[in-house]
């Protein structure tokens, strides 16, 4: 995060010197560093634009961060792999595929999902919430009956609108990537695959 210059092996806006960038920003991205143990590229790819960066991140924490719901962690995570496949969003499917892999402490699911969702190892719950999730990214018209499916499996209307509101973001979220031509951080394709070292933590 020290160019002015495009970086080519993350996309092709120019990364902001950390010293440019508000105060508020660069104490996210500190707090995100420490965390994880490195920055995802998202966030200095979106510190291109400062106001588009906390708007972003804050609707990203609102939907993702949120104690409430019957929605767990694996569960948003696979909505997200699902819908950015559909939108062909390589970022996005390797990052969010590696937190799936953490969350849900299923290794192979994501992979299954990115190739063929119907024909992963999903339960009866998670298909009929990819169901709902890509009816919505796909503008598909919603009708009562995706509703009751989502019903039987436990979910209540609210948790409908997490599951609408997290592919909705993220249709954005892919295709904001897509023409900055993003590129995940090499430490996302073995997040989950092999074992974690003492301490390493979790990206979000």
């Amino acid at each position: 995060m020290d160019s002015g210059n495009p970086d080519k092996s993350i996309g092709r806006y120019p990364i902001p010197n950390k010293k440019d960038l508000p105060y508020d920003i660069v104490e996210l991205m500190e707090e995100m560093e420490v965390k994880t143990g490195f920055l995802p590229n998202v966030f200095k790819a979106m510190a291109h634009r400062p106001a588009e960066f906390r708007a972003f991140f804050a609707y990203y924490n609102a939907i993702m961060n949120k104690e409430t719901g019957n929605l767990t962690k694996a569960d948003k995570e696979l909505i997200i792999v699902a819908t950015s496949t559909v939108n062909r969003c390589p970022y996005c499917v390797i990052a969010h595929g590696a937190l799936h892999r953490i969350y849900s402490k299923k290794p192979t699911v994501a992979d299954q999902v990115t190739v063929n969702w119907k024909l992963a190892d999903l339960t009866a719950r998670e298909m009929a919430m990819l169901e709902f999730a890509l009816a919505v990214c796909r503008a598909e018209n919603i009708t009562e009956e995706h509703f009751q499916k989502l019903e039987v499996h436990g979910f209540d209307r609210e948790d409908c609108w997490d599951i609408g509101a997290i592919s909705a973001f993220f249709a954005m979220s892919n295709r904001i990537v897509h023409f900055m031509d993003l590129r995940p951080n090499q430490e996302f394709y073995t997040m989950g695959r092999i074992p974690r070292e003492k301490g390493e933590t979790v990206s979000s």
